[in-house]
């Protein structure tokens, strides 16, 4: 179709009431399973397509709402104090709800589980909310409530603006939502989104950049507060790793390096999940010992403890938010997310316990022996996380560890090598 996306640059009042009318028929006609020679007589967005999909296979009624089973008050408070975005409302507040006054529309911000933790902004529209049970504690997830900004945006991992007819179930119709994720600085772990919400002819194209340039602030002010957490510990462990002798570091609850001794520093070292003092495997470092430092771990590296070698792998290339590699043993497990390059060369591995050499693997993986520079680069880089996990000469895991590789949509379980 010729037609703009309906979250293209400036419009008209002419031109939203005509998208309008336009997405109506889109969602009766992709509902309906109307075709011309195979080809539907007209197609959602992409982003917008998938999502209904999503909402089919999850079994929501375009025709009833869900009901609704509000987070209880306890439930609520509880999640509201231990997100990080309450550390950023005021950067949010600030950003957008002016904008969501003057435009009839609210703010509201939930998890990462779609639930919602705030809302704020126009008092008719939040009593028009609460008739759609679009309320505080409330669930947002695609899989409850079909397509919408939020659940949307949750699942896309990036902003989304989702108008009028493009939300699946039909009593949205009415609305018009703009929603941006929400990510921790410190791990890239997704914390929730914020959306701005109202009836649908306030609708406005420049909605959906106000949302992601106010959330790139907030994450911004996560950031600025990570780094000054930061450099309240570099002051605390400097003098601690000016006394030690042999190779030391201190590092954050969740592994950023402040400072070493006797060691290259990196920027960050794999922490277990909830670590804990005492002797520890680390992937990059083998056998090291935890002792607390105020705001962070000082982690001494080598010493007389046995070696805490790991004995089992899990590599997953099933889900959507890209493969990763979980790694466990005595001193207990931890996880490594892992670029596409990587996840096909561990991939290869685990499909040949036997090994590979630097040759196969670039005929494995490129389809040309003579590309062995790459592949012993790109295992280099590896062997950084994996190192106790990977041997070499030929490539391959461990002796003794235990591989177990996640596929989709089945999982399958390669034998020990």
């Amino acid at each position: 179709m010729s037609e703009r996306p309906i979250d293209s640059a400036l419009w008209s009042d002419r031109d939203v009431r005509a998208t309008t009318r336009r997405l109506a028929t889109v969602h009766e006609a992709t509902l309906a399973g109307e075709t011309t020679g195979g080809a539907p007589l007209a197609a959602p967005r992409a982003v917008i397509g998938e999502s209904w999909r999503r909402a089919r296979v999850s079994g929501v009624d375009p025709d009833r709402d869900s009901p609704q089973r509000l987070l209880s008050v306890a439930e609520l408070e509880h999640r509201r104090q231990v997100s990080q975005l309450a550390a950023v409302l005021p950067v949010l507040h600030e950003g957008l709800l002016p904008a969501a006054d003057a435009a009839q529309q609210i703010m509201v911000v939930t998890d990462a589980e779609g639930r919602v933790l705030w809302r704020d902004g126009s008092a008719p529209v939040r009593r028009m909310a609460d008739r759609l049970g679009f309320d505080k504690g409330a669930d947002w997830r695609e899989g409850v409530v079909g397509t919408n900004a939020i659940g949307t945006a949750l699942v896309a991992r990036r902003p989304v603006l989702v108008h009028s007819a493009e939300h699946f179930v039909r009593s949205h119709h009415q609305w018009t939502c703009a929603a941006a994720p929400l990510h921790d600085p410190r791990d890239g772990r997704l914390l929730g989104t914020v959306d701005l919400s109202g009836p649908a002819p306030s609708f406005h194209p420049t909605t959906l950049s106000l949302v992601s340039a106010v959330a790139r602030l907030a994450e911004g002010e996560l950031r600025g507060r990570h780094q000054l957490s930061l450099e309240r510990l570099r002051s605390s462990a400097a003098p601690v790793l000016a006394r030690l002798g042999g190779r030391a570091l201190a590092v954050d609850p969740n592994g950023w390096v402040v400072g070493v001794t006797g060691l290259t520093p990196p920027d960050r070292v794999a922490l277990p999940k909830a670590p804990q003092a005492g002797p520890l495997w680390l992937p990059r470092y083998g056998s090291c010992a935890l002792e607390p430092l105020p705001g962070g771990w000082l982690i001494r590296v080598g010493g007389r403890e046995p070696e805490l070698t790991p004995s089992r792998v899990v590599l997953d290339v099933s889900g959507r938010d890209g493969p990763t590699i979980t790694v466990s043993g005595p001193a207990g497990s931890w996880a490594h997310e892992l670029t596409p390059r990587h996840a096909e060369l561990l991939f290869v591995l685990a499909a040949h316990p036997q090994g590979r050499s630097a040759a196969e693997l670039a005929r494995d993986l490129f389809g040309d022996e003579s590309r062995t520079v790459t592949v012993r680069a790109e295992l280099s880089r590896l062997r950084r996380h994996l190192a106790s996990v990977l041997a070499h000469r030929p490539y391959r895991f461990a002796d003794g560890v235990e591989v177990e590789l996640h596929l989709h949509p089945v999982r399958e379980a390669v034998r020990p090598v």
